[in-house]
């Protein structure tokens, strides 16, 4: 399937963060590497954390796929989260939208609540949405940019896992999204590698908390994915080499992590808490 995937992608640039899916060209792949209906969650309820696009568009689409209803957070993405809505329910499944702010206690609280009251259970937490500001130097990351960031990243799982686990019982599964930056470091993103390498450690600590309580925490590192981040991230001759410097010389799709995803979420992983799956074109640290 690799033949297929692009290798070469078109400098481009978007003007605010995260990104949005339907301005970019080519578009990200998000069905393609999805095997089908294998209903390895049957009747799960899930809720996926930058779900309109990109990695979590990809992982609430092969949820639904796998027979899980999805309630998807975004921040305002409108015309991406509906497209995600309509893709998820063509998959005979329900999804629920709920726009804001994750940095933001109240509203995590608020669409766990939310996905509760609607699907009457949780039985998977997806902490996947981020954001990342591109800085040459430290000494040009403010006091702002680090707190949002870290919001966004860090405080939101906190929040959102908090909150679920009111809910959750024996067998349900949280999944972070973390980083190769978490890993070999990004010079030109100090405070969102910072904040990948904290998201590596909550899932190992929360792991070893949860693990008497039958509930399994565990993490995908990311290597360079093509989402929307990319180019509201980067200016536009970055974005032309994205992923050319990995062994496979080209950039990951998100249909390509998805699986690992359904994985850590389903019965299949029941032995596997606290760990890390490296997505990444092979790229060593």
């Amino acid at each position: 399937m690799d033949k297929n995937k692009p290798k070469h992608l078109p400098g481009q640039e978007q003007d605010r963060q995260p990104g949005f899916e339907n301005e970019m060209d080519p578009r990200p792949e998000f069905t393609e590497n999805l095997a089908g209906k294998a209903q390895r969650l049957p009747g799960k309820a899930a809720l996926v954390t930058g779900g309109d696009s990109g990695i979590g568009r990809a992982v609430a689409v092969a949820f639904a796929k796998e027979g899980a209803d999805v309630a998807i957070s975004y921040l305002d993405e409108h015309e991406d989260a509906e497209e995600t809505k309509k893709i998820v329910e063509a998959e005979g499944r329900r999804c629920l939208l709920y726009p804001g702010d994750i940095g933001d206690e109240a509203f995590c609280k608020q669409i766990v609540d939310q996905t509760v009251e609607e699907f009457g259970k949780l039985d998977i937490l997806v902490n996947n949405a981020g954001e990342q500001h591109m800085q040459m130097s430290l000494k040009n990351i403010s006091a702002e940019q680090m707190e949002r960031t870290f919001r966004t990243n860090v405080y939101s799982m906190f929040f959102l896992s908090k909150a679920a686990l009111h809910h959750m019982k024996r067998g349900a599964s949280i999944v972070n999204t973390t980083s190769i930056t978490a890993f070999r470091g990004e010079p030109s993103l100090i405070d969102y590698s910072s904040t990948k390498g904290a998201i590596l450690s909550f899932t190992r600590a929360l792991a070893g908390s949860l693990a008497e309580e039958g509930i399994r925490v565990n993490a995908i590192a990311p290597g360079p994915i093509w989402t929307p981040l990319i180019p509201a991230s980067f200016p536009a001759d970055i974005v032309e080499d994205f992923g050319s410097d990995t062994p496979m010389k080209r950039a990951g799709q998100p249909d390509e992590l998805a699986p690992a995803y359904v994985y850590l979420a389903s019965d299949d992983a029941s032995y596997v808490t606290g760990q890390v799956i490296h997505l990444n074109g092979g790229s060593s640290y």
